[in-house]
């Protein structure tokens, strides 16, 4: 009776989805492309046997990349199948994997949608990255004895109450998966208090992401090309974050000002933004270096985080300023950049917790003390060198939790 109470107000919720695509693609136009795949309609199957993946945007995307690795040696006649929900996390799939892979749009949690996406496909098993749980799917999944693995789980205090509103089919949906493989503790708690019979803590994939060579060379030319002007990184930031460490920016510092915004969509209005306080501006987009009367360099270009890591001297994180929950801190660190973090970590609260501790980052609580302790830290050489150490050795403390992962695929799939 849940989940038949669940698909009745997802079909009920249908037309809301199609015009949320509408109003999204009238900003993101990939919005309105491949409307098909999310009702269950798709091109030609893989020749291969196929092992699925579920990452539902960038983040999740980035994560698995050490996983396709292992996947790809492991299950060398396999064809991966990515499935996402967001234009940015195919993009990511595009600019990460190109044609080793195929991907499309999940459909929606609808019994007959993901009936033909299972019947299209049929994945040898599916690997659903972070959290993303939807009933109908995994329920066809058990039906059809294919299984289902949630793995390098993460569930904030926040996403737990909002499953707890669904106790019966939060329970359901957690015992029809074949394993859940949880990112640390506090995550494991909160998956066994709304209903996950058994959870096993192996880490986070994300600390085994190598910095790519290519990306630290191009970091390598983003510095050179800024000579010896110090360079503070916002990273990732989300909306309503430029705009307070914009009011709160000097005009009158050497040191060059770069913002990276987590979505492409905002490229635009966030180099408006800058133009508006009356700070000049370069886009790296148009491939043209920072002059020495540039303020601001706005990084409205793809697939580039772990070059404009390299390049910094320090780094924010965005999504901690405001209530986001932060992006992902263990790349800055990988690198040894030194990181600032803002109040909001939920998203990646034990990774920052033991960052904090391990001395690799500080934390701020508002865009003046993020302006005062980034221009502090770049003045002290001594203490950003110390700093750069104890991230690149928090970074490599935690690794591994992709090749437990892989333990556990094998004892569920061991055929190869």
């Amino acid at each position: 009776m849940a989940r038949f109470a669940y698909t009745l107000l997802l079909i009920l919720l249908l037309p809301w989805a199609l015009l949320h695509l509408l109003l999204r693609g009238r900003r993101q136009p990939e919005y309105l492309r491949h409307w098909g795949e999310r009702f269950g309609l798709f091109g030609a199957r893989p020749e291969q046997p196929v092992i699925w993946i579920h990452a539902v945007s960038v983040g999740e995307t980035r994560a698995a990349q050490p996983l396709v690795a292992e996947l790809s040696k492991r299950y060398p006649d396999h064809r991966l199948l990515f499935t996402h929900m967001t234009p940015t996390g195919r993009e990511t799939s595009v600019a990460l994997f190109g044609d080793a892979v195929d991907r499309i749009y999940l459909p929606y949690d609808t019994p007959w949608a993901v009936g033909r996406f299972l019947a299209h496909f049929r994945p040898a098993f599916g690997l659903i990255m972070e959290t993303e749980l939807w009933p109908n799917l995994v329920a066809a999944c058990r039906s059809r004895g294919i299984p289902l693995l949630l793995v390098n789980a993460r569930l904030s205090e926040r996403s737990a109450r909002r499953y707890g509103r669904w106790p019966t089919l939060s329970r359901m949906t957690l015992r029809g998966l074949t394993a859940i493989a949880a990112q640390g503790e506090n995550d494991a708690v909160r998956l066994r208090e709304i209903g996950a019979p058994e959870v096993a803590i192996l880490g986070n994939m994300k600390f085994d992401i190598e910095p790519p060579p290519a990306q630290l060379a191009l970091g390598r030319e983003l510095r050179a090309a800024i000579g010896d002007r110090p360079l503070l990184l916002c990273a990732s930031t989300r909306e309503g974050e430029e705009a307070l460490i914009l009011d709160a920016w000097p005009h009158d510092t050497n040191v060059l000002l770069a913002i990276v915004p987590r979505h492409p969509q905002r490229f635009n209005e966030v180099a408006a933004m800058v133009a508006a306080r009356g700070l000049s501006v370069r886009r790296r987009s148009a491939h043209e270096a920072p002059t020495s009367d540039t303020q601001v360099w706005l990084g409205d270009s793809m697939g580039e985080l772990f070059a404009w890591y390299e390049a910094a001297d320090v780094a924010f994180i965005g999504g901690s300023l405001l209530d986001y929950g932060s992006q992902n801190l263990i790349e800055a660190c990988a690198v040894g950049t030194p990181v600032l973090l803002g109040p909001s970590t939920f998203n990646f609260a034990d990774a920052a917790r033991e960052a904090l501790a391990a001395g690799a980052a500080l934390k701020v609580n508002a865009a003046a003390g993020l302006v005062r302790e980034a221009l502090a830290l770049i003045r002290d050489t001594t203490r950003r060198t110390a700093m750069a150490d104890f991230g690149r050795a928090f970074a490599a403390r935690h690794r591994g939790a992709t090749a437990r992962t892989m333990k556990i695929i094998e004892e569920v799939w061991p055929q190869g």
